[in-house]
């Protein structure tokens, strides 16, 4: 017998072993299916409110942008309820997180989730969170939340500053508090500062360092000024008494205050830009003498010389609304009563015709597209 060609076989015949071993691992790695999705993948978050005293807010998805909804996600993924108003919500670095309002002092929260289930991954309570307003991503890892605090009664209802919460997304902890303005709302992210409004009756925004989260300035600009967010050449736009101001985010130089000439029963909400940022959508409402609310809505590009209020864009008030950055769709909320679910009703952006309305929960308020 050749020793010679038995080891030569011998070893041709592991190679070969091999080879084919590492051949099928090969392919049946690529016949290997994709992970299924996951149920809140892709499509538009949208927030129910709520009747405040029942603190019975929701969280609906509407998959891929479709008619399909999904009601309560949170309480079917996690077998328990918010227990509260759905204030804000915003994924940031992977994780989600729901800002919780309840009528009860000592009981609001922020929730943060895996964005792809809404499992709960952590609760951050009151004393860290008191009265949560929004939340935005700062840097890697960091949001800031607006809280408002512990509030009083009518005769005084923010008798303590407003704060921010500087959240640590990996620890899922509030590492920090910056006092801020009282009644502490929305903010706005540039560069490496944040601008942050309020309704409690001051007249300046707050900018703060995000590198150091510090305060760093204010800018005296009207009563509650409201900063709306950046258009499409970077100027920053707040909202303030009934006039909206456009000013350089960088010098806080004022460009324009366009006046919204309207009566002094008529109230402004529901601000929001178009999907390129060019023009700007807000609601003026009113209430009836039965406790109804009448309204419509209107629009402004960012280069006109005024605001005209002779035609609106919608005649109609919504409850919240908000414009896919996808396609431009309007999405708009439409709630009957406190005590029935609410609808979402979307408008094509060009001829402002009804696409479609798809039921979802009490009072929907806010949206957020993924």
């Amino acid at each position: 017998m050749n020793t010679t060609m038995t080891r030569f076989s011998q070893l041709s015949f592991k190679s070969a072993f091999f080879t084919t071993f590492a051949l099928s691992l090969f392919i049946t790695s690529c016949d290997a299916p994709d992970p299924e999705p996951e149920p809140y993948e892709s499509g538009v978050v949208v927030l129910n409110a709520g009747n405040f005293f029942d603190n019975n807010g929701t969280l609906s998805f509407i998959q891929n942008r479709s008619t399909t909804v999904s009601t309560d996600i949170f309480q079917a993924t996690n077998s328990r309820r918010l227990a509260g108003s759905m204030q804000g919500y915003n994924e940031i670095d992977g994780k989600g997180v729901i800002l919780v309002d309840n009528s009860t002092a000592g009981q609001d929260k922020a929730e943060i989730v895996e964005i792809g289930t809404f499992k709960s991954l952590g609760t951050l309570a009151a004393p860290d969170i008191e009265n949560p307003r929004q939340v935005v991503r700062v840097s890697a890892n960091k949001a800031y939340i607006t809280c408002w605090g512990a509030t009083g009664d009518f005769s005084n209802f923010y008798p303590n500053p407003g704060y921010i919460a500087v959240v640590d997304m990996a620890s899922r902890q509030v590492v920090k508090k910056i006092p801020v303005s009282k009644g502490a709302e929305n903010m706005v992210v540039s560069g490496s500062e944040v601008l942050v409004g309020s309704v409690g009756g001051e007249k300046a925004l707050t900018v703060i360092d995000l590198n150091t989260d510090t305060v760093k300035s204010k800018v005296e600009l009207g009563n509650n000024p409201d900063p709306i967010g950046l258009d499409a050449t970077g100027q920053l736009w707040v909202y303030s008494a009934k006039e909206m101001i456009q000013m350089n985010a960088q010098t806080k130089a004022v460009g324009s205050r366009l006046k919204i000439n309207t009566t002094a029963d008529r109230n402004v909400g529901n601000i929001t830009f178009g999907r390129d940022r060019q023009n700007i959508f807000f609601g003026l409402f009113s209430y009836a003498a039965d406790g109804t609310v009448k309204g419509e809505t209107y629009s402004f590009t960012i280069r006109d010389a005024s605001i005209s209020l002779a035609t609106p864009f919608i005649r109609r008030h919504f409850s919240g609304m908000a414009v896919d950055p996808t396609d431009g769709t309007i999405y708009a909320g439409v709630t009957p009563s406190y005590k029935q679910a609410g609808y979402v009703v979307r408008y094509q952006p060009n001829d402002r015709s009804v696409k479609d309305s798809i039921r979802v929960e009490i009072a929907p308020s806010g949206f957020f597209f993924k």
